[in-house]
């Protein structure tokens, strides 16, 4: 899929506090930059054509802002740079530079692991090294590919004014523009010319945002547009946007006649899954072998970047991306069988879920559906270590566009809960007189906590493992003498990591008492900020989980008890946390407990948050006293 698009459309996804305008000459406080002005000019050709101008000044204050002093355009075979100028001035307006032709340099726009790609990028770099100093950009290019149409985001990211900034679409008469606006202070003006329907959107004097701890997603909050089509065209592919059943009949007539399979290969899947007992066993046997005989490679090239190669292409040569890996899995089950759907999806760790509302081209990624008697089962098929039917944090918790023969259908991949994220440990120390000790660790990740245990397992060299254990594991100052770690493949997948640890000084020892801090590997080490008037929402975002720790400490001879540390049971909104402490002899037992959800609180909230965060840090930083008997 096309990545880079889907990379500047989003880009500056983040909590930040609410923009509100200011006046001009108080728009620099808090700014790395000010853009003075800005202009972009989308103007529809036909339904298989576009250009797009863009002009920007731009003052660059400080070291911080320099990175707006370069300039990005991408181009593929469907989309051609007409020209790029750019100039930088001085505090002065003296003129610094005026790019050249041979100034601009032409890039591959993916990773070298990308075997057929055709998305590179020309960049215009007027980095300067006095503050403050200006640039200016301006370029135009024309586009064969309609599927994507702008999306206007002023205010893209922190620490950035905009004194103005306009956009403009310009649509043939009878081809009406569809779009999305969010928090414009200014209405849309609309007009008519001989030949189009002109959309105007302008702000002005923009003051820079201020994040807030766990805000809403910046999107939510600053001004912006997105703009589809109605209806389009891509290499002769016509389609349409207008509702997401007509958009997903247009990506099944790209898939359409491309999962025809070799008859050997036919015949041997059939025999494969001959003594499966149920559709799901089949299912499991078809992606198994699939991760045994495929690697994935990115491929993009034209509408290659929509269109899956052939399923017999990725069984006679064993690779594929995305979309042909999809397309590849689909056709063996169907040979078996079994009914699939491919589904467009936005992934990533942490990727905010699509506009339902707005159908429009805002997926990166494919995966396929099976639907089965019970549940349907995700498979991801780039992946050759996932388990059959874990979507986790790539895929998991939003919305995919199923590609069914009636049409889209969105539809919600599996979540994952905190009783699906868990991290269970278990701790056996033995410490000496010095405050030495061995430690034997077990702990249990499961879910989106097993994730980097995982990656880690199939993904680091042997020989490089322990290197990133001793980055990963959280003890203060320890040397691993062994580790292992096996891992579970079911729909909620686990590793089992077993650790044996010497730690060094991990007890402090002082005259005749013996300091422990019971908590040996989870602490909780982040409280926000506390702020006495709160402005957005408190977001918790990213993964619910669960974690128990039990850690049994065995103390030397002659150490009686002087302080413990009372129990804690606190349970908020934000989470709940528990610890309890037993001391029989020389054995001393902790068991500590926290359970935090997802979810979107008011903003009077935050304050129960902050405290409950400084409950933890605290908590977890206490210490028993142990004084040493002298006869």
């Amino acid at each position: 899929m096309r990545f880079l698009y889907l990379f500047y459309a989003w880009l500056g996804l983040i909590a930040c506090h609410q923009v509100q305008a200011r006046p001009a000459n108080d728009l620099t406080k808090g700014a790395n930059v000010l853009i003075r002005s800005e202009e972009t000019v989308f103007t529809v050709n036909s339904v298989s054509s576009s250009t797009t101008y863009f002009k920007t000044t731009i003052a660059i204050l400080n070291e911080n802002g320099s990175d707006r002093a370069k300039l990005y355009v991408p181009y593929d075979k469907l989309k051609k740079v007409d020209y790029i100028n750019a100039t930088s001035y001085d505090s002065f307006g003296k003129k610094i530079k005026s790019l050249r032709k041979s100034d601009i340099v032409d890039v591959s726009a993916v990773s070298d692991g990308n075997l057929f790609q055709d998305n590179r990028v020309k960049i215009a770099d007027l980095t300067h090294s006095v503050y403050p100093y200006t640039v200016e950009f301006e370029y135009q290019v024309t586009s064969g590919n309609m599927l994507f149409y702008p999306l206007w985001m002023p205010l893209d990211e922190e620490n950035l004014a905009v004194e103005k900034s306009t956009f403009r679409v310009l649509s043939p008469l009878g081809m009406p523009l569809r779009y999305l606006e969010k928090n414009l202070p200014v209405p849309l003006k609309k007009e008519k010319t001989a030949t189009h329907e002109v959309y105007t959107w302008q702000v002005q004097d923009l003051a820079p945002v201020e994040q807030e701890p766990f805000g809403p997603m910046f999107s939510e909050l600053v001004p912006f547009v997105r703009t589809a089509p109605g209806t389009f065209e891509v290499e002769g592919y016509q389609g349409s946007m207008q509702n997401w059943k007509d958009y997903g009949l247009w990506v099944g007539k790209l898939n359409s006649g491309r999962d025809v399979l070799p008859e050997a290969t036919r015949q041997k899947l059939q025999s494969m899954v001959a003594g499966a007992k149920t559709s799901e066993e089949k299912v499991r046997k078809i992606y198994s072998y699939l991760q045994g005989n495929t690697r994935y490679v990115s491929i993009q090239l034209g509408i290659g970047g929509w269109q899956p190669f052939e399923a017999s292409f990725v069984d006679g040569k064993g690779y594929g991306d995305c979309k042909a890996l999809t397309n590849y899995t689909q056709a063996m089950l169907k040979a078996v069988g079994i009914n699939s759907y491919q589904a467009l999806i936005r992934a990533g760790d942490g990727a905010s879920d699509i506009l339902t509302e707005f159908p429009s081209q805002q997926f990166n990624h494919v995966v396929l559906c099976v639907p089965l008697e019970r549940d349907s089962l995700w498979l991801e098929c780039t992946n050759q270590n996932q388990a059959a039917g874990y979507a986790g944090s790539f895929t998991g918790n939003r919305h995919a566009l199923l590609i069914t023969p009636e049409g889209g259908k969105l539809v919600k991949t599996p979540m994952y809960g905190a009783s699906d994220n868990t991290q269970i440990r278990s701790i056996s120390v033995q410490l000496d007189e010095k405050g030495n000790g061995t430690a034997s660790v077990r702990t249990v990740f499961s879910g989106e906590q097993s994730e980097a245990r995982s990656i880690a397992l199939h993904n680091v060299k042997p020989d490089e493992q322990k290197k990133w254990l001793y980055e990963h594991v959280e003890v203060p100052a320890f040397d691993i003498n062994s580790y292992t770690w096996k891992e579970q493949k079911d729909a909620v997948p686990s590793v089992t990591e077993d650790l044996e640890l010497r730690l060094r000084q991990y007890a402090t020892v002082s005259g005749k008492r013996l300091f422990l801090k019971p908590n040996l590997m989870n602490k909780w080490t982040y409280s926000p900020v506390a702020k006495e008037k709160r402005l957005t929402d408190v977001v918790m975002r990213g993964m619910a989980f669960k974690d128990v720790d039990t850690v049994s400490f065995q103390l030397p001879a002659g150490f009686a008890l002087e302080f413990q540390p009372q129990d804690m049971d606190l349970r908020t909104a934000f989470g709940q946390y528990k610890t309890t402490i037993k001391v029989d002899g020389q054995q001393v037992t902790y068991i500590r407990s926290l359970q935090m959800p997802i979810g979107r609180f008011k903003p009077e909230t935050y304050a129960q948050l902050v405290e409950f965060m400084n409950k933890l840090v605290s908590a977890d930083n206490q210490q028993l006293v142990f004084v040493k008997n002298i006869p």
